[in-house]
Parts: structure tokens; C-alpha cells; sequence
């Protein structure tokens, strides 16, 4: 199975609590999520985050809707926390929130590692669609932050996709 990892970073001028803040909320998703997704946060009762705390979200993708339910692994407020699939998609999904406070403001870094089920039926729809959206959906996050931030804001790291063939005893 192929792990793809998704990298991006950018640089705001707000302070590391403010900036920290805006991730924490699961509500805040679906103002940097393209419209075309239809993201829309569907967990029962009001998220508080903290570790072990479950979103449940529904999105659309090419038109059909999909169930998605992560699981905040890791919570180290103001500086990092981590959410993992438990059900959607993706055979992995795990994306990792880091916050940096430097000289010139709070530097934000995304890395998301993931997986596609179907194995080579997997990699090609991987190749055609899947990674080309998710660049267009972290290219279009980073712009709509730059809005909540007051324009304050470059990005560092543009989005990329790197990849490494990993198997597992379970392939």
C-alpha cells in the first residue's frame, strides 16, 4: 500500500493563542473547505476539543455524500494536535496541526498521511482525482485563513504530495 503525505505550511502575523484558536474550533472547517464539498460538521452534541474527542463530518465527493468521523489522537494546545480517521474514506488518514511561534508571527504547518483503499484501483483513482483535489482543497484552505487572519499572512510551504510504497503485514 502507498502512504501519500500532504505537506503545507504558511505564516501569519497573529499571536500563537489566536491563531491556535481558529483550528481548535471544528466549526471553523467549513469556512476553509471548498463549497463544492458540502462540508458540514454532523456530531450529535457540541464538539469540545480534547484528546479522544470525536467529529463526525458528511461531505460530498463527485456528488455522492460520505460519512467521516475523526478522532483528536493528540491535543497539546497551542502547539499541536493531531486527528485520525476512525471511519471515511481513506484507508489512513492522519493529520497533524503544528503551531510555531517565531520572530515574525505564528508558523502553521499541515501534514496529512494517507491512503487510498482498492489497492491499484486505489493508486490510479490517487493519480487521476484524489491528489489533485486535495491540493486544491489545502491551496483553497490557506487562502480562506489568510481571510480570517486579515490578509496577514504567506505562505511558506506551498502544498505538495510526496509519496512512499509502504507494506504492511496486513496488504
Amino acid at each position: 500500500m502507498s502512504i501519500y503525505t500532504l505537506q503545507c505550511e504558511m505564516l501569519t502575523e497573529r499571536t500563537l493563542q489566536s491563531t491556535f484558536e481558529v483550528f481548535e474550533s471544528p466549526y471553523n472547517l467549513a469556512k476553509i473547505t471548498p463549497q463544492w464539498l458540502n462540508f458540514q460538521v454532523v456530531s450529535k452534541e457540541r464538539v469540545e476539543m480534547r484528546k479522544g474527542a470525536e467529529i463526525d463530518y458528511v461531505i460530498k465527493w463527485l456528488g455522492l455524500p460520505i460519512k467521516w468521523k475523526t478522532v483528536i489522537e493528540e491535543y497539546q494546545p497551542p502547539h499541536l494536535f493531531i486527528d485520525q480517521q476512525a471511519r471515511g474514506p481513506y484507508s489512513l488518514w492522519r493529520h497533524q496541526h503544528t503551531f510555531t511561534e517565531t520572530s515574525e508571527g505564528t508558523r502553521v504547518g499541515d501534514r496529512v498521511d494517507y491512503a487510498l483503499p482498492l489497492g491499484p484501483v486505489g493508486a490510479i483513482a490517487h493519480a487521476v482525482v484524489v491528489k489533485r483535489q486535495l491540493l486544491e482543497i489545502f491551496d483553497f484552505r490557506q487562502k480562506a485563513l489568510a481571510k480570517i487572519f486579515g490578509g496577514r499572512t504567506r505562505t511558506t510551504v506551498k502544498p505538495h504530495v510526496t509519496v512512499s510504497d509502504h507494506v504492511s503485514a496486513h496488504d
